[in-house]
């Protein structure tokens, strides 16, 4: 039987609360939706929460909120997925991309600040494979530079360092995309902690309007179902379990993998908490294999697994001379890119199936 490097789940929970949407004729921006972003208010230590069509429109409502616009700059990371780097140019503005940290996946602070210049308005992390970015370092700069905060918390739905969420320090952005650790197939959510700013989103993903019919600002088709939110909705009252299922799934894999030769294990910095999205080796240039070829060997032993991502974004012909993308030297970058793979962490697993997985890696680099 081949185990995915994701799985979806629908559950009771998630059925009877779309059977109420169902039954009750109304599909977009309720009652549920309410009823999510009231909910993941209170288990994210959130102010206040407005919910999306997606992650990437969460992101692009953040920065129009936080005052972006062409010519500003946005100092981020070039190891992601394009969403990220899609908002900022379609706010008009300027990507600063710098480096990254080799043992965290995640943006280095002293390069952010050493790439902030009179244009930055906003420092933009991203919380990779559920582990949160240095956000004491990027908060302090974000501070002493006068600039706002946009977290990519698309991965990381209740991370938080030191016992501080993501997404609180300023304007966190998630996602609900189907294979994420909170999912309904598409949607997203904003942690927000001002009410000024909580209701300018809310004008902006609903055409603009305040009172219907009455057109405030110039605004977006960017409101979520009723019917995801009750997706999401169910999983939420699984969080709890999910995440602890996640990470015993992670200990177990690094337990199992930790010795294996050029495989370097993801790890959990003491005062972060890893809420494990992704479980994502590093093939280095010691191993027996190198990674495409560990990938296919896992595929031909029925475990499935996954590159995210397999290039830094600038590498990609539309990227490589856009004018409003800045950057150096991202050596670090480029390396992890060719390195990292995620293999099965999710929570439809159970031992055999992470004895499975632990022991086709183990058979794979050994030649057996």
């Amino acid at each position: 039987m081949r185990i995915s490097v994701s799985e979806v789940s629908i559950g009771a929970a998630e059925r009877n609360l779309l059977e109420e949407v169902l039954s009750s004729g109304h599909l977009v921006q309720g009652r549920l939706v309410e009823k999510l972003e009231a909910e993941f208010a209170r288990l994210a230590g959130a102010r206040h929460v407005v919910a999306t069509s997606s992650g990437t429109t969460a992101l692009q409502l953040a920065l129009e909120i936080a005052g972006v616009g062409p010519g500003d700059e946005v100092v981020t990371s070039p190891f992601t997925f394009v969403a990220t780097l899609n908002a900022v140019l379609t706010r008009g503005a300027v990507a600063r991309l710098v480096d990254i940290d080799p043992a965290t996946f995640n943006l280095r602070p002293d390069l952010v600040e050493a790439a902030v210049s009179h244009r930055t308005r906003v420092l933009l992390p991203v919380h990779l494979y559920g582990l949160p970015a240095d956000m004491d370092s990027i908060g302090r700069i974000a501070r002493e530079h006068r600039l706002r905060i946009v977290e990519d918390a698309a991965q990381a739905h209740f991370a938080s360092q030191g016992g501080y969420p993501v997404g609180t320090m300023d304007l966190g952005c998630f996602s609900l995309y189907a294979t994420k650790n909170l999912a309904a197939g598409e949607g997203g959510l904003i942690t927000v902690r001002t009410e000024a700013d909580a209701q300018r989103l809310r004008i902006l993903r609903n055409q603009g309007m305040g009172a219907r019919y009455e057109y405030i600002a110039v605004g977006y088709n960017y409101r979520l179902t009723d019917l995801a939110a009750a997706v999401a909705l169910g999983g939420l009252g699984r969080m709890a379990e999910i995440m602890a299922i996640r990470k015993r799934n992670a200990a177990f894999l690094t337990q199992a993998l930790q010795d294996l030769p050029g495989i370097i294990t993801p790890q959990a910095q003491p005062g972060y908490e890893h809420v494990w999205h992704q479980y994502t080796l590093r093939v280095t240039k010691d191993s027996p294999l190198n990674r495409d070829q560990l990938a296919s060997a896992l595929n031909s032993r029925g475990i499935g697994s996954g590159i995210y991502y397999p290039k830094v974004l600038v590498d990609y012909p539309v990227f490589s001379q856009h004018p409003n993308i800045q950057y150096g030297d991202l050596e670090v970058a480029r390396m992890v890119a060719g390195e990292v793979i995620s293999i099965p962490v999710h929570q439809g697993l159970d031992v055999s199936d992470l004895e499975q997985i632990s022991g086709a890696v183990r058979a794979c680099l050994s030649g057996a």
